[in-house]
């Protein structure tokens, strides 16, 4: 039986999608889900402005602050991974900026982040924060040293 496909797909919400090295960190993500045994289906990640996040996070999640990421789940629970991933731009690189970072580090952690949420991994109490950090921290670490055969 052939194997599925997966994809990851990069889209805009009225701004350009800012990320390098598409390719390679598609080809990465989907390195990273195999090394988890999770079987990946779609990621799509749409990056769109501060105020286009608020509305989300004020419709879906009844949350009226900024985020820099909404990951939503789309697959069956035991199912291979589906989900759509919004990043706001402007929050990232306001981030980037206060932590001393170079904005395309700070957009792989957060791409990165999503991919690590739909694994499984959260952030809301103190111990979970830790364990995501150590994974984004593996996470980039590993991409820096990945190649991608042309």
């Amino acid at each position: 039986m052939p194997k599925a496909r997966s994809y990851i797909q990069f889209h805009s919400a009225h701004i350009a999608v800012p990320l390098k090295e598409r390719r390679k960190v598609k080809l990465f993500i989907k390195t990273q889900f195999s090394k988890y045994s999770v079987p990946l289906e779609r990621l799509d990640y749409i990056f769109c402005s501060d105020a286009y996040l608020l509305g989300m996070n004020i419709r879906f999640l009844q949350h009226d602050t900024l985020t820099d990421i909404i990951t939503f789940p789309l697959h069956e629970p035991g199912g291979p991974i589906s989900g759509e991933i919004y990043i706001s731009v402007d929050r990232v690189r306001e981030n980037a900026s206060l932590f001393g970072l170079p904005f395309q580090e700070e957009l792989l952690r957060v791409v990165f982040h999503g991919a690590l949420h739909l694994l499984g991994f959260k952030d809301k109490s103190k111990a979970d924060q830790l364990k995501m950090r150590e994974q984004e921290d593996q996470w980039l670490k590993a991409f820096k040293l990945f190649h991608v055969e042309q």
